[in-house]
């Protein structure tokens, strides 16, 4: 056993048991610009700890949310696929809550706007808080009123103090990177309406783990979560879950539904006691359901290594698609560089023209992959994989094929 010192950032529990150890690797987003390629960079441990109190999967924080998120080089509207989830997210929130032109909608890490647009287009007020400025920025250009901060009690109180108080609060894919998770819940809980409603949506632990999808944890991920553990930390802040659907998003999500445990109008519905009992059967509650989680991750990068290692030794070629942060995560821990990756490319340009983290990999334009003609196309934001090979179909009429790391190595003609 690992002994270590730190404490669980929801229970203070001390942190003894490891889930996963990815070595040292630098943080997925810090994409590198072409005059930083001779300069150092930093490295901290990928390591991942589960609670044995209330079975919470963190990270430890290395790096405050101010540098890394400040500056941020995520934008979601370069999917396609985000889009049309986000898209149909509002349909689904306005018609089931009644939302209309007198509601209150708010996004925590609203980034560029991608979702809360379409809120806009059917003349519902909305807020995005976001604290990358240079993200927020183009929301506002779109239309988006946007509040440059970190969320938490502090600008709870302060938004409720401008009589900012939410019918419906979301956040896709937040939760998870929040290292003060006891201050961002009780922020939910001090802005949102008496009657109000709460959506988050984060990666599921179940199916990280039965799917052996290690690639998304990275730096900026400070927890991981189980709807048992979600649960839990919602309640100690006097919110209820009253709904959940399994979403295939990212690999397969979870959108929560959360109210004020005062709230009696919005009874718990039957998928949370369904899904609590299946993550039960699954064994989530046993913290030796996730020490056995490593070996998984360990079996993975071996079988990958000798994917590359003998196409390479065949003289084939192997290019990337996507520059996604679970990509970076994936190849710095198995140490892929450009000995077996040529390059990789992504749409957005915020990252073309720059290096991956770590592994040195130049990002190019998709346009590339015509120019050089590789033999296989290692798609490393799997999640996307239907939408990329229909965009990058064009890679058959050499030969091309894809190739998709997880949950194992698969070429897919």
């Amino acid at each position: 056993m690992h002994t270590h010192t730190s404490t669980c950032r929801f229970c203070s529990a001390p942190l003894q048991h490891v889930f996963a150890d990815l070595g040292m690797s630098p943080l997925s987003n810090s994409y590198i610009r072409p005059e930083q390629h001779n300069q150092m960079e930093r490295f901290y441990p990928l390591r991942t700890y589960v609670c044995e109190q209330c079975l919470l999967v963190q990270l430890e924080e290395f790096e405050s949310p101010d540098h890394i998120f400040s500056d941020y080089a995520y934008f979601s509207s370069y999917s396609d696929t985000w889009l049309q989830h986000a898209k149909a997210y509002t349909e689904q929130m306005t018609a089931r809550f009644g939302l209309n032109s007198r509601s209150q909608v708010v996004e925590l890490a609203s980034n560029d706007g991608y979702l809360l647009q379409y809120f806009v287009a059917q003349g519902i007020p909305v807020l995005g808080v976001e604290p990358a400025a240079n993200v927020a920025e183009v929301a506002v250009q779109k239309g988006i009123p946007s509040l440059v901060r970190f969320f938490g009690t502090e600008t709870a109180r302060a938004m409720v103090a401008e009589d900012i108080r939410p019918d419906l609060l979301l956040g896709n894919n937040v939760l998870a990177h929040v290292p003060n998770l006891n201050d961002f819940v009780a922020g939910m809980q001090i802005v949102l309406a008496p009657g109000g409603v709460i959506t988050m949506e984060f990666p599921h632990l179940l199916r990280l783990m039965l799917e052996n999808q290690f690639d998304t944890i990275y730096h900026e991920h400070f927890s991981y979560f189980s709807f048992t553990t979600v649960q839990r930390v919602f309640a100690h802040h006097g919110l209820t879950m009253f709904d959940v659907e399994e979403l295939p998003t990212h690999g397969g999500s979870l959108r929560i539904y959360a109210r004020h445990s005062s709230n009696k109008a919005l009874p718990v519905g039957p998928r949370v006691a369904d899904l609590l009992a299946r993550e039960s059967e699954a064994g989530l509650l046993d913290i030796a359901t996730y020490r056995a989680f490593a070996e998984q991750v360990r079996e993975t990068k071996r079988r990958l290594l000798e994917f590359l290692i003998e196409v390479k030794r065949a003289g084939k070629t192997v290019v990337g698609y996507g520059a996604p942060a679970k990509g970076n995560t994936l190849l710095n821990y198995c140490g892929i560089r450009t000995d077996f990756v040529d390059y990789t490319v992504d749409r957005s340009p915020h990252k073309q023209n720059h290096y991956l983290p770590g592994v040195h990999i130049p990002i190019a334009h998709p346009d590339k992959i015509a120019e050089t003609k590789p033999d296989y196309l290692l798609i490393l934001p799997w999640n996307l994989k239907h939408e990329i090979m229909e965009q990058m179909a064009h890679i058959r009429t050499w030969g091309g094929q894809f190739v998709v790391p997880i949950p194992s190595v698969e070429v897919l003609p």
